[in-house]
């Protein structure tokens, strides 16, 4: 069994906000693979289901953003699940729009939802780093992450989370590559292949030459 944990604060006021998209994620693969309906459990919101031969259970927490630890802490021991079993969807400043990394164990870089797991369960679980950009300086970062994606942002962020739902099913099964494929073949689809360029004609075939021995002779020193 493996723990799908989005990031995001609840609520419609916050549902659009560059710092919910760990939320996002987590919807496009339950509306995608056909997971059961939402529930309250584990102080979030919990749905079931199965992602090739793996069973998953999603997490949203609903603590905000910096208690996600207790909801991801009470989950995992009511499952008996360990780091390990666990991987954390997550907004990320130093990646940009439409860049997405997955990583194991390491720090928080001062991100409140890691923080606040770290303190519950270590820092030994998986993470998806979904890139958002950087607003250029450390004051403007809480306004920016709790603002709305942008409309130029739209398109990007559908191709991420389609390749999500494309890939989860990989990442389950521990086949990190080929969830990342899964997203690059989402955001950079593959170019068409150059048409092959056109065979010369072939040449014709000289015409038989039905002349005589004697003819020949006379052609050629007449």
């Amino acid at each position: 069994m493996k723990l799908f944990v989005g990031l995001g604060n609840p609520g419609t006021k916050y549902a659009r906000n560059r710092h919910n998209i760990g939320f996002m994620a987590l919807d496009s693969i339950a509306g995608d693979h056909n997971f059961a309906p939402w529930r309250g459990k584990f102080q979030g919101k919990v749905s079931e289901g199965r992602l090739g031969q793996e069973k998953v259970i999603l997490l949203k927490p609903e603590t905000y953003m910096n208690l996600s630890g207790q909801s991801v802490g009470e989950a995992m021991r009511f499952y008996k699940l360990t780091p390990a079993d666990v991987t954390v969807f997550h907004d990320e400043l130093d990646l940009a729009p439409g860049k997405c990394r997955v990583k194991t164990g390491g720090g928080h870089a001062g991100h409140n939802g890691l923080r606040s797991i770290h303190q519950h369960i270590g820092p030994d679980y998986h993470r998806v780093r979904l890139g958002i950009g950087h607003p250029g300086h450390k004051d403007r970062v809480a306004a920016y992450v709790l603002h709305d994606f942008a409309k130029a942002d739209e398109g990007w962020l559908d191709d991420v989370l389609r390749g999500i739902s494309d890939g989860a099913p990989a990442l389950a099964e521990g086949q990190p590559d080929k969830f990342m494929n899964a997203i690059a073949r989402r955001v950079v689809p593959a170019r068409p292949a150059k048409p092959a360029p056109p065979k010369p004609a072939p040449k014709p075939e000289p015409a038989e030459d039905t002349r005589t021995p004697l003819q020949k002779l006379k052609d050629k020193f007449g």
